[in-house]
C-alpha cells in the first residue's frame, strides 16, 4: 500500500483509519485484517467489528464493483465509546435494502445473509448516497456495550 491510499489519524477524541482496496476477494479479506489490526492497536475490541467489516467489504467487492474503481474502508472510533465502520463503493445506483427491510434468503441459498449479519451485530446501520456515483454503507457499534459483552464472555470462559 502506498501513502496516498492509506491514512491513520489520531487525536485526543477520535481515531480514524481509511484505506482504498481493490473490489476483489483479496481486497475484502484485507479489509477485515486491517480493521482487526487497527482496532487491536487502538486497544478496542475486534469483534463484532471485524465481522461487520468483512460483510460490508464483500458486498462492496461483489455487489458494488465497478471495474477499475476501488472501494474505501473507513473506521472511526469516537472517544472510544462509538465505532463507525463505513464502506464506500462507486455503484451508487444499486442500493441495498433499508435497515429493517432486509429479507432472509431461501434456506438453501449460498449467499444473501451479509446485511442480516450486519443488522444483528451493529447497534445501527444505514446507507448514504453520494456524492455521485458513490454510496456508503455504514454501521455503528456502541463500544460501551461491546466492552461489557466481551468482559462477560471472558469471565464465562475463565
Amino acid at each position: 500500500m502506498t501513502q496516498e491510499i492509506t491514512r491513520t489519524e489520531h487525536s485526543a477524541l477520535d481515531r480514524q483509519f481509511t484505506v482504498l482496496l481493490s473490489p476483489t476477494r483479496r481486497g475484502a479479506r484485507l479489509a477485515r485484517l486491517l480493521a482487526t489490526a487497527h482496532l487491536g492497536d487502538w486497544g478496542l475490541p475486534t469483534e463484532p467489528a471485524a465481522q461487520i467489516v468483512a460483510e460490508l467489504a464483500v458486498n462492496a467487492a461483489f455487489h458494488g464493483r465497478v471495474p477499475g474503481r476501488d472501494f474505501r474502508l473507513r473506521i472511526t472510533a469516537h472517544r472510544d465509546v462509538l465505532l463507525r465502520i463505513e464502506v464506500t463503493d462507486t455503484l451508487g445506483e444499486r442500493l441495498p435494502p433499508a435497515p429493517g427491510a432486509v429479507e432472509p434468503p431461501p434456506d438453501d441459498a449460498e449467499s444473501g445473509r451479509g446485511l442480516l449479519i450486519v443488522e444483528a451485530l451493529a447497534d445501527r446501520w444505514g446507507v448514504e448516497v453520494g456524492p455521485v456515483p458513490r454510496k456508503t454503507v455504514w454501521a455503528e457499534i456502541d463500544l460501551t456495550s461491546a466492552n461489557r459483552s466481551e468482559n462477560l464472555l471472558d469471565h464465562s470462559l475463565g
